[in-house]
């Protein structure tokens, strides 16, 4: 059986906090953010997601990035305890509170980006339907709201790291077209508020949701102490 939300067993804070430092500053901004007790889910999403992306962008070969991701789909996919091997990574997920099967969906997500450029528009859609519901798996009545802020933050990160500019300009024009009303998420939920908020202000400005700015941090504390 899988712990509940309030019996975590309490990770290291050494193994924690490397998981952290490899986010990108403004997820490092949101994670601070998350409540004790939501912290841990929220970290193994953005975790698993950072560490999918990097199998995709560093494997020479597609195929060497389908067999890597492959291996994480079908460790998510189980309900046997994942084989630690001494991986912070998969000591938090673990942990786990919800069904693995969104986590599992992750690396689906980003299997859709491992095919021939350009790539076609639906991948892009592919992959932020499953990070929207990595963090929907988390929001219990407030489920269709996380999961359409989950992916416009999607949505828009990933058109931050497009380096090919018919597949930036494709991300974008879905990012244009998504809905970007806020939402009052559950507190566990605080970080994926100051997410959407960052990546709703980068799209009405037309710049980067990667760029730490003044006035981002400013709209992630708003968010992140206020909610909205």
């Amino acid at each position: 059986m899988r712990p509940k939300p309030d019996e975590f067993r309490p990770c290291g804070v050494a193994m924690t906090e490397h998981l952290v430092e490899a986010l990108a500053p403004l997820q490092r901004l949101a994670l601070a953010y998350a409540p004790k007790r939501g912290r841990l889910p929220m970290l193994a999403i953005m975790a698993l997601d950072a560490r999918l992306a990097g199998i995709v962008r560093n494997s020479r070969e597609p195929m060497l990035a389908q067999l890597r991701l492959t291996w994480w789909r079908e460790q998510l996919s189980g309900v046997e305890p994942l084989a630690e091997r001494g991986d912070p990574m998969l000591a938090v997920l673990q942990q786990w509170p919800a069904d693995r099967a969104a986590l599992a969906g992750l690396a689906d997500g980003w299997e859709a980006l491992t095919g021939p450029a350009p790539l076609p528009p639906g991948a892009f859609t592919k992959l932020a339907d499953a990070r929207g519901a990595a963090f929907a798996a988390l929001a219990g009545t407030k489920h269709a709201e996380a999961l359409r802020m989950g992916r416009g933050w999607a949505l828009a990160d990933l058109a931050a790291h497009l380096a090919d500019p018919r597949e930036r300009d494709a991300a974008l024009a879905l990012a244009a077209s998504h809905d970007w009303r806020a939402a009052r998420l559950p507190r566990e939920l605080r970080s994926l508020a100051v997410l959407h908020a960052l990546a709703a202000r980068a799209i009405r400005r037309n710049t980067p949701v990667t760029s730490v700015t003044p006035g981002a941090v400013l709209v992630a504390m708003r968010v992140g102490l206020l909610g909205k």
